[in-house]
């Protein structure tokens, strides 16, 4: 019993690894889609610091979060400044999806609970489809 045990903790920790390193590579895939960022902002005067942390304090976890959401928010950003009230709002949507993937991706690698992990894999799932159909459109629609 106790090597089916260890058998089944192993094809579970196997299975949860490929399942993140697919996320992770589709993930690296999605980008951001051209129409949707706004060259004409100068990002380099966004102030995107960590609250006053210092990111050697922080834990891996903390430091995967913190990246997304610098990502995330860069991206929110730029899409909202879109002239078109639809195509700002869409691309905020892809962005704001795209965080979702990113907190996702973090706590299938960091996280202990399996129903949390689970919820986080429906995450990514979900948010990839509409990232997908809403970049569709955006292409389609953006000028």
């Amino acid at each position: 019993m106790k090597t089916f045990t260890s058998l089944s903790l192993c094809a579970a920790a196997a299975a949860a690894s490929l399942a993140f390193s697919a996320t992770a590579r589709a993930q690296s895939t999605m980008a951001y889609p051209e129409k949707c960022r706004s060259h004409s902002m100068d990002m380099s005067k966004t102030d995107m610091s960590s609250g006053g942390t210092q990111m050697g304090e922080m834990t891996d976890y903390r430091k995967a979060s913190m990246d997304g959401m610098k990502d995330m928010n860069m991206n929110m950003m730029q899409g909202m400044m879109k002239k078109d009230a639809d195509v700002s709002f869409v691309c905020g949507m892809i962005a704001h999806h795209m965080g979702a993937i990113s907190m996702s991706e973090v706590e299938l690698k960091y996280g202990d609970n399996e129903e949390a992990k689970q919820m986080a894999q429906k995450i990514i799932e979900a948010q990839k489809k509409e990232i997908e159909e809403m970049s569709k459109w955006v292409d389609k629609e953006a000028k």
